[in-house]
């Protein structure tokens, strides 16, 4: 759960920041509300992208993720101020070709599934496209805000209190949005297993993003994170043995250029 996963990097990031400060090695360098915004908008990114899971598959989900890159090649150009070439833009719209491909796929599973009333009460691709969507905007948004205050503030600074107000957040949402929803869970070690290592999982990633946006930038780190559709297919088919329409392989292979493109 997301309240699990920011109160555990708030509490050991928070704990750095504590050290540093006792030590009189830093200072605070970027106003506090700057990162309640940035907060809210990583929290929303998270909730609308998990919430995807419950109305499409998770290789829609991991594909039409990458709309994150125009969104941050956008954002970089207009308020970092960063350039790109032509080859890399030419690459980027390929990416984008691939999506429309997945976009077009989940309509037609959708179409498929009409006939099952029980299928479509808990399977709407169309709506699962839009969450991962909105979320992705939502997740260049928050990459470009990170890169900017990892360059210029303070790295432990933001993961601490990105993680802080994180929580309180989450804990605000899931108490007006999600209480029944958490009510209704069984807990037991089968069911906390899941979101405990979902948790962990992604503690350690929103670790080592700071190092990588400090390094590479935003664009760099969602393009490498498009290593993960590769994954995802492999799960859908052998974990959840799931059929994967044909239009996700050719949108794979399209994606696959598009970065071959960029990166050259």
């Amino acid at each position: 759960m997301d309240i699990t996963l920011i109160g555990l990097k708030s509490h050991a990031w928070g704990r750095c920041l504590l050290v540093q400060v006792e030590n009189k090695q830093t200072r605070f360098e970027a106003k506090w509300y700057y990162y309640v915004v940035l907060g809210l908008v990583d929290v929303e990114a998270n909730f609308l992208v998990v919430k995807a899971y419950q109305y499409t598959s998770i290789t829609s989900v991991v594909l039409l993720d990458c709309w994150s890159i125009p969104c941050v090649m956008f954002l970089t150009f207009i308020f970092l101020k960063t350039k790109y070439r032509f080859r890399k833009i030419a690459g980027v719209v390929v990416c984008v070709a691939g999506l429309v491909m997945v976009v077009f796929s989940d309509v037609h599973a959708g179409d498929r599934s009409g006939n099952s009333q029980d299928l479509l009460h808990f399977f709407d691709p169309r709506k699962g496209d839009l969450l991962v969507f909105a979320g992705a905007t939502l997740y260049a948004i928050s990459n470009v805000s990170e890169e900017f205050l990892v360059k210029n503030a303070d790295r432990v600074e933001l993961m601490s209190f990105l993680g802080l107000f994180g929580a309180i957040i989450s804990a605000i949402q899931i108490s007006l949005v999600e209480r029944n929803e958490l009510k209704s869970i069984h807990w037991t070690a089968g069911a906390a297993f899941p979101f405990f290592g979902f948790s962990l999982a992604m503690f350690l990633f929103y670790s080592f993003v700071p190092v990588l946006l400090k390094m590479s930038g935003s664009t760099m780190l969602n393009l490498s994170l498009l290593t993960s559709d590769m994954w995802a297919v492999i799960i859908r088919i052998f974990a959840y043995h799931e059929k994967v329409d044909w239009l996700y392989f050719l949108a794979f292979v399209v994606v696959a250029g598009g970065l071959i493109i960029y990166s050259g």
